[in-house]
């Protein structure tokens, strides 16, 4: 396992606010986002379909906006893997997931360690373990101050930047991300790719809120789920730092023009 984090802090509250949800096996009742027109892949297809592992899906399956597709089996997003049961990881072992990037604080892991498939690599990015402790005293809500701090929060922009570097370098092989709920900083991680990609904001938005669908849990609930102020309050801090998306991307990512062009090469057909 590579550790490629810092430094760690240990908020207990923040840790479990992050990680509680729906019980495995929670019957969705909630209806998913409406489809924008980018959206090629359905529900059933984006879903991996593990037993032990929330919010478990494909970021593949959406049109660009010059009219190409993420190409699916690449990249794929979920919660925690410390429940995978032995036929989860050997799904994952078929999908060719050889990296498996956890974003999550060292006091999650230790609570939630996670189960790796067979030949990945595991590596560690802690994203929030840096942050101010007014940030980490609002994680409870996940709401726009914890998204904020994705963008402020010392370390946080190492941690995605080393997951894109990840992504480009894995060939034909997959990655899969994740923290433990796999809605707030992998739905952050997930709306940086995508927009990367050239996917249109509405569909970054789509793909989301479909955390609320895969987790059950109702709109404008920040603990279970996500809403749409938090994500808006990462793009717009995004601006606000750096001033404009793309800056973020290249000053604060430290993205090139190179590492976009192998990120787009590789995920886009």
């Amino acid at each position: 396992m590579v550790h490629r984090s810092v430094r760690i802090t240990a908020a207990v509250a923040a840790s479990v606010a992050i990680a509680c949800g729906p019980a495995l096996g929670t019957a969705l009742a909630v209806d998913p986002p409406t489809a924008t027109g980018s959206v090629v892949s359905n529900l059933d297809d984006r879903s991996l379909h593990l037993q032990g592992v929330l919010n478990a899906r494909d970021l593949g399956g959406y049109r660009t906006t010059d009219g190409r597709l993420v190409r699916s089996g690449l990249v794929f997003r979920s919660g925690d893997l410390s429940k995978a049961t032995d036929a989860d990881l050997a799904t994952l072992t078929g999908h060719r997931v050889r990296s498996v990037d956890d974003l999550r604080m060292g006091i999650e892991r230790t609570f939630l360690p996670d189960r790796v498939p067979a030949g990945a690599q595991e590596n560690w990015d802690d994203i929030i373990g840096q942050a101010s402790p007014q940030v980490m005293g609002s994680a409870f809500a996940a709401g726009p101050d914890l998204y904020r701090a994705f963008i402020t929060a010392p370390g946080a922009n190492q941690g995605f930047a080393n997951v894109l570097h990840d992504i480009a370098a894995s060939g034909d092989d997959a990655v899969l991300y994740h923290c433990t709920a796999g809605k707030d900083r992998t739905g952050w991680m997930s709306a940086v790719l995508l927009s990367i990609l050239g996917v249109d904001r509405s569909t970054v938005t789509y793909d989301y809120l479909l955390s609320n669908f895969y987790r059950n849990a109702a709109p404008n609930d920040g603990l279970n789920g996500v809403v749409p102020a938090a994500l808006d309050a990462a793009f717009a801090q995004a601006d606000q730092t750096y001033g404009s998306f793309d800056n973020y991307v290249h000053e604060g990512l430290k993205l090139t023009d190179a590492d976009i062009a192998a990120l787009r090469a590789k995920l886009l057909s």
